[in-house]
């Protein structure tokens, strides 16, 4: 896609706070360009300090942000500058941060930016996922910050979220937020910037996901496909390494490929590093097929991935800085004008479901909307009580849907079939309302069926705004269809017993996850699960 000199005016207006030295780039076909049509090839670092925040389990949810730090960056950008790099990864920003200063740093020195659109407590979660308003709001909070310099090339929208054959599942929401921000990119940013997804390299599945990414309406699918691969280790070859294979599957791709992490540390450690790979990277065999690619990391840390040792205000490169630094400064990869490209790769075709894919191509989780989600509560007849604490939730979806699964059709989904009720994007007080109302009319308003032990009563204030009607009348339609659909399944169609492996609950995550809610919420998916597998031994209340 070759940007407008209109688009181009209006990025560069939108960049005011930067010094705008970089050209935006941009996609056509399988490679990147520059804006004047020179093509771009990525030699990046992975640029986050910690472990939990670069794309690491973390039960606080705190993390550091790299592009808000102005000190540090002045002491890093120029030692990136001076191994050759032209790109950064973050895994973790806070859009309300400032962040002109580090990024005018970086653009001076020639360096992009690629971040993930996600922190560590507001992330789609490979063992509970859903695609619901509150991470909706932080995804395009980072884009609105993020689009204001152009040396962002684009966003991840998840970094290997579906990551084995028992959480493909979790692919569907991460494709649902791939299309919603790839549309609010269109309609709120006058420049090309990507949305990609960077996954890890399991064999079970490394087919299936490319190709989910990549097939279908291309609306929906992604601008880039992001490789966290480590198979290069030591002394090796492209045929030994693995990566001829990698060759082999993504030339035939139609979007471009790069390595989003790579640099293997096996045998001997980060300071063992030769990066032969890079050097390889940018060669001949590869360069038709790969973009280049992403080094993991710049901070050495307990991982031992690092290039650099920081202390305080000192940094301290390593030695495999420097045999980085001689591997990208010694590439020449070859390069093709824009104008001369002629792309003739298609998007591939969507994966069968099977017992290793458990994600249909023909239908995606709905699109968070925070006011359709407000007009049904307040049109509810049955609600919690405003003193109801969130930790309250779990046990009161599990009665519920434990007993009354048709109740819970329209906040659940099943990703297999693609059958989602309208309400599975809304939070968790405003899913709970859905469902005890719901309960409450099945059980054909009976006084009994709207207490739960005192844990919620009748809304006599209920009401339908006059705008909200057409769209709650849609939603109702789509979620006769789900119940419809998921009918007959012993469990409504979610969750438990053989579907359980099949489906998403949709719920807020246990614990030890990356759960964006309040502790309240942490069991509530689980529990559902549960109950709707052994609804008839539950009581209502």
């Amino acid at each position: 896609m070759v940007t407008s000199k209109a688009a181009l005016v209006a990025g560069l207006t939108l960049a005011s706070q930067a010094s705008a030295a970089l050209q935006p780039i941009v996609m056509k076909g399988t490679k990147f360009f520059y804006e004047n049509g020179t093509q771009f090839y990525i030699k990046g670092i992975a640029y986050q300090q910690d472990t939990a925040g670069a794309g690491g389990e973390t039960t606080t949810g705190t993390f550091r942000d790299p592009l808000a730090d102005e000190e540090a960056c002045k002491r890093d950008v120029p030692i990136m500058k001076a191994a050759g790099t032209n790109a950064i990864r973050t895994y973790a920003i806070d859009p309300t941060a400032d962040h002109s200063a580090c990024m005018k740093l970086l653009d001076d020195a020639g360096i992009y930016v690629i971040s993930d659109l996600s922190e560590p407590s507001k992330s789609i979660n490979r063992d509970d996922p859903r695609w619901d308003v509150t991470l909706y709001k932080r995804y395009t909070d980072v884009i609105d910050e993020m689009s204001k310099y152009t040396n962002v090339i684009g966003f991840f929208a998840g970094n290997e979220v579906s990551n084995n054959a028992t959480n493909t599942d979790a692919s569907a929401y991460v494709k649902a937020a791939v299309r919603d921000t790839k549309n609010y990119i269109k309609k709120n940013v006058k420049r090309w910037m990507g949305v990609g997804y960077a996954a890890n390299d399991d064999a079970k599945i490394r087919a299936e996901i490319a190709h989910y990414f990549n097939c279908g309406n291309q609306d929906e699918a992604i601008d880039f496909w992001g490789y966290n691969i480590y198979e290069w280790c030591g002394h090796n070859t492209i045929k030994g390494s693995g990566y001829q294979e990698q060759i082999d599957f993504f030339k035939n791709y139609s979007i471009p490929v790069f390595f989003a992490e790579y640099g293997c540390n096996i045998p001997d450690g980060a300071e063992g590093r030769l990066f032969e790979e890079t050097t390889a990277l940018y060669s001949d065999a590869m360069t038709d097929v790969f973009s280049g690619g992403i080094v993991y990391m710049y901070f050495q840390e307990e991982n031992d991935y690092g290039l650099v040792n920081v202390s305080g205000s000192s940094a301290k490169t390593l030695k495999n800085y420097d045999r980085l630094k001689k591997a990208v400064l010694g590439a020449t990869p070859k390069t093709v004008d824009m104008d001369a490209y002629k792309p003739t790769n298609e998007a591939a075709e969507c994966p069968d479901v099977t017992s290793n894919w458990k994600v249909t191509g023909d239908a995606l989780p709905p699109t968070p909307d925070e006011k359709l989600c407000d007009c049904m509560y307040q049109s509810l007849t049955c609600v919690p009580n405003k003193s109801l604490k969130p930790t309250a939730y779990g046990d009161l979806f599990g009665v519920v849907c434990g007993n009354d699964p048709a109740a819970c059709a329209g906040i659940l989904g099943n990703t297999s079939t693609g059958v989602y009720g309208s309400y599975a994007m809304c939070n968790s007080l405003q899913q709970l309302g859905y469902v005890m109302d719901q309960y409450y009319k099945n059980q054909k308003y009976a006084s009994h069926a709207c207490d739960f032990n005192g844990q919620a009563s009748t809304n006599g204030a209920a009401k339908t705004d006059p705008t909200c009607s057409a769209a709650l009348q849609s939603a109702d339609a789509a979620n006769a269809v789900a119940a419809t659909a998921t009918a007959g399944s012993g469990n409504g169609g979610t969750e438990g017993g053989a579907a359980a492996s099949t489906s998403s609950s949709s719920f807020a995550s246990p614990v030890a996850m990356k759960s964006f809610f309040t502790v309240a919420d942490m069991a509530v998916g689980l529990y559902v699960v549960v109950a709707m597998g052994v609804g008839a031994g539950m009581v209502m209340l």
